[in-house]
């Protein structure tokens, strides 16, 4: 395994963090740096430093105080030099995506850009969006970039991923192969898997890893529905206070 430059560690943040958090978003960390299915890991580390650059575009603010987004036409104010459809994947995503729509998903299409690497994008996205978050919830400055670990992105297609409820094609439980499965994707497996947790699933690799993220800042899926137990600081009426604020203010219909 290459060695990461710029591990993530939370020694100096000014409160406690719980080890399973910290080793949660370490392994998120070498994920970001580390080659994909469909993007090499420079890629991957530019995807996040463009994610960051995004709040500061004049555009994205533009669009995001008019009553059409897509009446507004121009140019992103980029931080490096990524593809423009992937940048405007990366702004739109992080910037105004309760606004996003299945023309505009197609669109990206019908200009080049493949459904797994438009879903590896934003799994990238989602990622840093959730690091930088927390660490500014922290009192500490968002981390440095991890540097890129070389490599060549694996280009493996689930062999059981189709359309079904989303715009793009993804994997339900039954459709799994044994190498989903191994993967660990949905982990036992045969139950019930929510829309959301299907969302990245052409892209194995970032629906597990994102979900390994959610489970340790939020709860796994059976200590959710546990409610005589407590497993946090704050208990699950707290949690959902906090987790239905949010929904409202990032527009997610979740």
């Amino acid at each position: 395994m290459a060695t990461l430059i710029n591990e993530l560690s939370y020694g100096d943040a000014p409160v406690k963090i719980r080890d399973d958090l910290t080793a949660a978003h370490a392994r998120a960390w070498r994920r970001l740096a580390e080659p994909g299915v469909w993007l090499d890991g420079a890629t991957r580390v530019a995807i996040a430093a463009e994610t960051r650059n995004a709040p500061s575009c004049k555009l994205c603010a533009e669009r995001k105080v008019a009553l059409s987004p897509y009446n507004v036409p121009g140019e992103h104010d980029r931080g490096g030099n990524l593809p423009h459809d992937m940048v405007e994947v990366i702004h739109r995503v992080a910037t105004d995506p309760g606004r996003l729509m299945e023309r505009w998903y197609q669109g990206l299409l019908e200009a080049g850009m493949g459904d797994g690497e438009y879903v590896e994008t934003v799994g990238v996205v989602v990622t840093i969006i959730a690091i930088d978050t927390f660490a500014r919830s922290v009192g500490m400055t968002p981390p440095a970039l991890p540097g890129p670990v070389a490599g060549e992105p694996s280009r493996v297609r689930p062999a059981g991923a189709r359309h079904g409820g989303a715009w793009v094609p993804w994997v339900t439980a039954e459709d799994r192969t044994q190498t989903e499965i191994d993967q660990g994707l949905y982990g036992e497996g045969g139950e019930f898997v929510s829309h959301i947790r299907r969302a990245l699933s052409l892209v194995p690799a970032e629906a597990i890893g994102f979900f390994d993220l959610v489970e340790n800042q939020y709860l796994p899926g059976r200590e959710m529905r546990n409610f005589g137990e407590e497993y946090r600081a704050i208990t699950h009426p707290q949690i959902e206070l906090i987790a239905g604020r949010i929904s409202v203010l990032n527009q997610c219909l979740y």
